[in-house]
């Protein structure tokens, strides 16, 4: 997605090989307009895919997963990864390892919203190593239902997480391909 491309060069900041800060657009401050975008994108992209739900991992996936679910006309769902007092009952856990954070967490689905009647799309802010896109996979199928695909807005087509989905049976489709960064260094390779 061009769109999406430009605002990363001019606004995203490459600290290292492994780390891309988008904060001033995606998860600190969030840019509407291109959420906007974003899920009209995503929508185009999987509509013909049956999607009842879609589904993100709080909190950085919920902007462009509200409008995602918004342009296909279906509910989305919060996967929490904080252990709420509320959900004890009805519930299904796997456990996550973030690269980023470089820590671990139990993300968490209500087994209230999903079921086998369902086929759900996840999107997610970045794929890295896959462990997150996995992880909803996981819940998402464990609640009975089937997995339209994964909506990708940043992948770093440098690392295995592409690989990883696709070799157990799932489409994925990424907005922007980034395929080198460093200090100051932000290429792009073909998006899907």
């Amino acid at each position: 997605m061009k769109r999406l491309e430009d605002k990363i060069l001019a606004e995203g900041l490459a600290l290292s090989e492994t780390i891309l800060k988008v904060d001033s657009f995606i998860n600190h401050q969030v840019d509407p307009i291109l959420m906007y975008e974003i899920g009209q994108d995503f929508a185009d992209h999987f509509k013909n895919s049956g999607i009842t739900k879609v589904l993100t991992i709080e909190s950085s996936g919920i902007a462009p997963a509200v409008f995602t679910a918004m342009a296909l006309n279906v509910p989305m769902i919060i996967l929490k990864k904080q252990t709420s007092k509320i959900l004890k009952d009805h519930i299904l856990q796997t456990n996550i390892t973030s690269f980023t954070k470089g820590t671990s967490y139990e993300l968490t689905l209500s087994k209230d919203y999903v079921s086998d009647a369902d086929t759900v799309l996840i999107i997610d802010d970045f794929l890295a190593n896959g462990e997150a896109a996995m992880g909803a996979i996981r819940l998402a199928e464990a609640a009975g239902a089937k997995i339209a695909g994964v909506g990708i807005l940043i992948e770093k087509a440098f690392q295995n997480g592409r690989q990883r989905i696709i070799s157990a049976g799932y489409h994925v489709y990424s907005q922007a391909r980034v395929s080198k960064l460093g200090k100051d260094i932000i290429e792009f390779t073909d998006a899907d």
